[in-house]
């Protein structure tokens, strides 16, 4: 039985955004970018009725598949795999870190309602240094909406609704790339938008090298506020003083009526350590 009529038989859930993953060359691909070697410890987040997870299993010293819904996870226990543990859980509310020893690498297929929070879940958010979740991750494979694919990769020089605080806080924790995109019809139910599989490599320092990360977070944060006002005036709403921006602005040789998303990741520290002095 192929994977369409495989899905057709299990009701869906809405809320829960479930769209299960039923082009059979894509989940392959997701096993070949993943690179399983037969030493690695796989967590999978949303595997659903377990089309990817059963082809996981094949490659994988242990699968640990994490699901929200009971139905989903009986289907999942047919899968009979010794290698294979389902955790009952919401992955947001799942502390990773305690579920391995070693270093782990992440395949998801997630409801795109909520990537943003996952994402942070994973990598930590920009000023949390220690981030037990992030420090015992190699990398992430993530089909997302190719929309937020963009978004995730972006730079200073793409659209400027594209480039935001997800993208640097994906970028800031980790070297992230598009390995391919995914039509609609890969999925039932097919959703109303195109999908993206995006590579996060864990990285073990943070992009940048700053006095103060917080200080940082909340420069980025203010910056990307109000997306229709410059800089200066999302920095004079994000609470800094006219004073400090001037001069700030002043010292980097950035015009006062630039946009936030017209500033590099290296230009926001270099910003955010002048707003500092």
């Amino acid at each position: 039985m192929n994977y369409f009529e495989r899905a057709k038989y299990f009701r869906t859930k809405k809320r829960l955004g479930q769209n299960f993953l039923i082009n059979g060359e894509v989940i392959q691909d997701i096993i070949d970018f993943a690179n399983i070697q037969p030493e690695d410890t796989v967590i999978e987040i949303g595997p659903g009725v377990g089309f990817v997870t059963e082809q996981l299993v094949k490659y994988a010293k242990k699968v640990i598949a994490i699901e929200l819904d009971e139905e989903a996870i009986k289907e999942l226990k047919k899968l009979n795999a010794p290698n294979l543990e389902i955790i009952h859980n919401d992955i947001l509310k799942t502390d990773l870190s305690s579920l391995s020893e070693e270093k782990v690498k992440i395949v998801a297929n997630i409801p795109y309602y909520i990537t943003s929070p996952i994402i942070a879940h994973l990598l930590g958010e920009i000023d949390d240094l220690d981030n037990k979740n992030r420090k015992k991750i190699k990398d992430i494979i993530l089909m997302v909406q190719e929309e937020v694919a963009h978004r995730i990769t972006a730079t200073e020089k793409s659209s400027g609704k594209q480039y935001g605080l997800l993208t640097i806080l994906s970028q800031f924790w980790a070297d992230v790339e598009i390995l391919r995109l995914v039509g609609r019809k890969s999925f039932f139910p097919a959703p109303k938008v195109n999908s993206a599989l995006v590579k996060l490599v864990v990285k073990d320092n943070p992009r940048l090298e700053l006095s103060d990360y917080s200080h940082f977070r909340k420069t980025v944060k203010a910056a990307f506020a109000q997306r229709r006002k410059n800089l200066k005036n999302c920095l004079l709403n994000g609470g800094f003083s006219r004073e400090k921006i001037s001069q700030a602005l002043s010292n980097l040789g950035l015009d006062e009526n630039i946009r936030g998303e017209k500033l590099s990741v290296e230009q926001f520290g270099k910003l955010s350590e002048e707003l500092l002095k």
